[in-house]
């Protein structure tokens, strides 16, 4: 069953469809400005880029899935928090995602201009297995269900290997976990302060 698109979570869809029409008919000076460069001596990085990079994408696949993804889970959680606490969180995930890329990169001496909103889908399926662990997702390879907490995990798991083994080097894994980790420390905060709208799992 399909979700019904709200507010926050529509706007933020037709920004990045809106925005990716754009980039194909001037994909390199939007890539300039707005994609998120290494840091360096020479760099092309400004502050704004933690959070424009989030809403480029290089290709039809690359959108497709992130928007696909935020649009099956962008809307419980809308409802669920309210689209002011929703959009918070999620930019909060896109720019501890940009943060992440931004440290390992700078660590490893190397790196390549990050774009996609990936780092903040991440860290929207981190509160959905935290908020609905039973919640059970059907996987299209393989097409098996299995609970929210676990899908989330596994991927997690992934992530992690293929960003420290370098496989598909071409894909910012450090940032799709950089979104994971500003997610929970969102979800932590919140939780420790119950009496000022925190949440609590159903």
């Amino acid at each position: 069953m399909f979700p019904k698109l709200t507010p926050a979570t529509r706007a933020i869809l037709f920004a990045n469809v809106l925005v990716f029409l754009l980039e194909q008919v001037a994909m390199r000076p939007i890539l300039l400005r707005f994609a998120l460069w290494p840091l360096g001596p020479e760099s092309l990085f400004q502050p704004w880029q933690l959070v424009t990079y989030a809403f480029l994408h290089d290709g039809i696949l690359h959108i497709f899935f992130n928007m696909f993804a935020l649009y099956m889970f962008g809307p419980t959680l809308e409802e669920y928090w309210g689209a002011p606490r929703f959009l918070g969180y999620y930019f909060v995930c896109v720019i501890a995602a940009g943060a992440t890329q931004l440290a390992v990169e700078y660590a490893a001496r190397t790196g390549e201009p990050t774009i996609g909103a990936s780092g903040g889908i991440f860290g929207i399926l981190l509160a959905f297995a935290v908020l609905f662990p039973r919640a059970r997702l059907l996987l299209l390879l393989p097409p098996i269900p299995m609970p929210a907490w676990l899908f989330v995990t596994l991927y997690g798991v992934l992530e992690l290997f293929l960003g420290v083994t370098g496989k598909e080097a071409s894909v910012a894994h450090f940032a799709h976990l950089g979104g994971m980790l500003g997610g929970a420390l969102m979800l932590l905060y919140w939780r420790l302060r119950p009496g000022r709208g925190g949440w609590r799992p159903g």
